[in-house]
């Protein structure tokens, strides 16, 4: 696959390998802090734009809910 037709989830993925394989123990602590934090471009990579749109419109009405109660 030419690197023009690649998606930009396969390039992400691609590319965290090639890192990875250069230099896999300094990404440990990267990989704890991950795990611990959650890693806001791999929910938004991994969703479509319906995903996110779903996930906006929860978000929004929970805080309204929240801001009645």
């Amino acid at each position: 696959m030419s690197e023009n037709k690649e998606t930009p989830e396969g390039r992400r993925e691609r590319l965290r390998g090639e890192e990875l394989k250069r230099n896999s123990t300094g990404n440990m602590n990267d990989s704890f802090n991950r795990a611990e934090m959650g890693n806001l471009a791999d929910l938004v990579g991994g969703l479509g734009w319906k995903g996110i749109g779903i996930l906006l419109l929860v978000i929004i009405i929970s805080f309204i809910v929240a801001s009645l109660l």
